[in-house]
């Protein structure tokens, strides 16, 4: 049997490794339009903010590993084109114009999010820059090098912008940062949205929500943003971090159903709408476990384990995968922000009676040295009291917290059942009422 995959990152790779490992004997090919494959493409913000480091080394296994250890048939510089699904072939092109054809028994889809890149003027020119490949964080990173860039315009207020806002500062650049939408952070509650703000205005990156982007010019050897109104901000570099849109046009052409804004619709075991083809990563969407519905949240793990449950899939295992919470944590500056489940917004869509409690608690017991301040922001239903989401920031306690209200999200916990959690307690770590069953106590008093 030949178990072909188009896209060699996360989702594919995962699914590679894991389908020759449960048969050795099945034929496995990968397409990779890059000549990178098995990479930390979360860790490339890091590493731009430090020079000395080669982003070689955000490589995780490279090619000719995956072909010498475990017969993976990894063809890199093949970008897929199109598939038949009735014939059961991918044709595409290599790096260099020559065309081919493959059959397939079993296909994956697994060709990820690329970077949305606003149609404006000015957005090829020299210096504006996009981070979603490993290639472009090669870019950016020799470009910084070689450019002696001392200023960034960041078009963007995302978990990657305000990443990379503190990798450019980390670099010494100035660093400035535009929006269209007024709200620095609109799915957040407003209490912890103004503390990254803070946090964003303390280390010195100027903020312009409200401000559209309307053309990029070039003056001189440096760039120009000029914004839809009387905003300009001169710049060295200019990255363009809006957000990112599947990469499912290869499934749409060949008539597979699309879902959430355009990602591919797959059932729990990641089939497509297509017998015998499947679709991973983030080009695919998932089921949310608060809401069940579907939803389109391109994330890491999901990427791994979804590769995971197709490889059981194809060789015979039957996996079914329940779905996502959307949980997220990212770092601004000595920030730590994350989330889980739904806002109050996406609860009432979805058919809740949401309440929500922000409350503020600390870091570690009253009287440990370096204690610091932790806000939480927790949702409930009033109709049947359930868990439905949780937001927290804080300098630290954060990033490993918000796993717990994400189990309970997964076991459709009521807040009632959260509050009685046994969390661990320790002075050096947190209070004797951790800063989540604090938020539950308060939430309780409103369902």
């Amino acid at each position: 049997m030949h178990f072909l995959i188009i896209g060699g990152d996360a989702a594919g790779m995962s699914a590679a490794s894991r389908a020759k490992r449960l048969d050795p004997s099945l034929q496995v090919t990968v397409l990779e339009q890059t000549f990178d494959v098995s990479y930390s493409a979360c860790g490339m913000p890091y590493n731009i903010a430090d020079a000395s480091r080669s982003m070689e080394e955000l490589v995780v296994r490279r090619a000719e590993v995956f072909r010498a250890k475990q017969q993976i048939d990894v063809r890199l510089g093949h970008r897929a084109e199109s598939i038949d699904p009735a014939a059961r072939t991918v044709s595409g092109q290599t790096h260099d114009g020559t065309d081919f054809t493959l059959g397939y028994d079993q296909l994956l889809i697994a060709t990820g999010a690329r970077p949305i890149k606003p149609e404006v003027p000015g957005r090829d020119l020299e210096g504006v820059m996009v981070l979603k490949s490993l290639e472009q964080g090669r870019t950016i990173k020799d470009y910084l090098a070689r450019s002696g860039a001392g200023k960034a315009v960041i078009v963007g207020m995302g978990y990657i912008a305000m990443e990379m806002a503190e990798a450019l500062r980390t670099r010494g650049l100035e660093v400035a940062m535009i929006k269209p939408r007024p709200v620095l952070l609109p799915w957040m509650a407003p209490e912890l949205s103004a503390t990254v703000k803070k946090t964003l205005e303390s280390n010195d990156v100027k903020l312009y929500p409200g401000h559209g982007l309307q053309e990029i010019e070039k003056r001189g050897k440096r760039l120009r943003v000029v914004c839809q109104d009387d905003l300009s901000l001169d710049a060295d570099l200019v990255l363009v971090a809006v957000g990112v849109t599947p990469n499912s046009r290869l499934a749409g052409e060949a008539g597979l159903e699309l879902s959430v804004k355009k990602s591919i619709a797959v059932d729990k075991r990641l089939q497509t709408s297509v017998q015998g083809i499947f679709a991973a990563g983030d080009c695919a969407d998932a089921f949310n476990v608060v809401s069940g519905q579907r939803v389109w949240v391109p994330l890491a793990l999901r990427a791994n384990r979804a590769g995971w449950a197709v490889a059981d899939n194809v060789c015979g295992k039957h996996t079914e995968l329940p779905g996502i919470a959307g949980t997220a944590v990212f770092k601004v500056f000595d920030l730590q922000v994350a989330r889980t489940g739904l806002t109050s917004g996406e609860a009432e869509k979805s058919g809740f009676n949401p309440a929500a409690v922000t409350i503020t608690s600390r870091s570690k017991a009253h009287g440990q040295p370096g204690s610091s301040p932790i806000l939480v922001h927790m949702i409930g239903d009033k109709k049947t009291g359930r868990l439905l989401g949780a937001q927290m920031v804080g300098k630290e306690g954060v990033a490993h917290r918000i796993n717990a209200a994400a189990v309970a999200l997964q076991a459709a916990m009521t807040v009632a059942d959260f509050f009685q959690c046994d969390l661990a307690y320790a002075p050096p770590f947190g209070p004797v009422w951790d800063p989540l069953l604090t938020a539950a106590n308060q939430l309780l008093k409103k369902l």
